[in-house]
């Protein structure tokens, strides 16, 4: 059988869904500066919000996945040959027994019911020989109390990770990062979901303490991971989560 290879950096059709969040606009403009063209998949207030031209949809619903994946092809009609999902939200912590169900399920829709919609969707307009990356968290596997809907909604981002990678191999290589705290409008309200000018839901100081390197993560520091792992150098990679977190997780 012969080994399909991912195309180098540079040329590349790449679709980034939440790219006008803190880390997509750092992955945007470092794809761009590689010579890729990107096309850029996130909430219309997000897009407006950040003057970005792009798709706009709620990746959590279905009928809003299948118009953005027929306008996607129209964009890239020689198909892609990277997939980034950046998208999810969570704006609340609180013990898990006393989550209400519809917060629940609205974080359960947010991070994991559109990663499943979306790859499903934009997986046959793959290029052979291309990567999709998913978003997960060092939450679905490190888990602290207080992000009971958080963590389960990204645990099942690596359940899909895998479960895609291996489904759709060996035409495409599906793998995931698992950031920790990354300083952005996440812990701020959201991309899309607030003007992004609220106290951070976070104690930063406390969780610069906590981590072995000092410092909380800046999206550039998430953006290279993501290039890489669609890059030619991550060729024989898939099914594999890369935890960013500075040191604070070593699994």
């Amino acid at each position: 059988m012969t080994t399909l290879s991912p195309a180098a950096p540079g040329g590349r059709t790449i679709a980034v869904l939440g790219g006008a969040g803190g880390i997509g606009r750092a992955l945007v403009a470092s794809l761009e500066a590689l010579g890729d063209t990107v096309i850029v998949l996130d909430l219309p207030r997000a897009l407006e919000h950040h003057a970005l031209d792009g798709i706009g949809l709620d990746a959590g619903d279905e009928a809003a996945v299948e118009t953005a994946a027929s306008a996607l092809k129209e964009k890239a009609p020689g198909g892609l040959d990277g997939f980034v999902n950046l998208a999810g939200w969570n704006s609340e912590i609180r013990p898990v027994s006393e989550t209400p169900a519809t917060y629940f399920d609205d974080v359960v829709q947010g991070n994991l019911r559109s990663t499943f919609l979306t790859t499903k969707a934009i997986a046959p307009m793959m290029k052979d020989g291309g990567g999709i990356v998913l978003c997960s968290s060092g939450l679905g596997q490190f888990i602290r109390p207080g992000f009971g809907a958080y963590a389960a909604s990204k645990a099942g981002v690596i359940a899909l990770t895998k479960t895609f990678a291996l489904e759709l191999a060996p035409r495409l290589r599906v793998n995931a990062v698992g950031p920790a705290v990354v300083d952005t409008a996440f812990l701020r309200g959201g991309t899309g979901r607030s003007d992004e000018s609220a106290e951070n839901i976070l104690d930063l100081d406390r969780y610069k303490a906590m981590t072995p390197l000092g410092r909380v993560a800046q999206p550039d520091d998430v953006a290279g991971p993501i290039r890489f792992l669609l890059g030619p150098d991550a060729g024989f990679m898939t099914g594999q989560i890369l935890w960013v977190n500075g040191g604070g997780y070593m699994p």
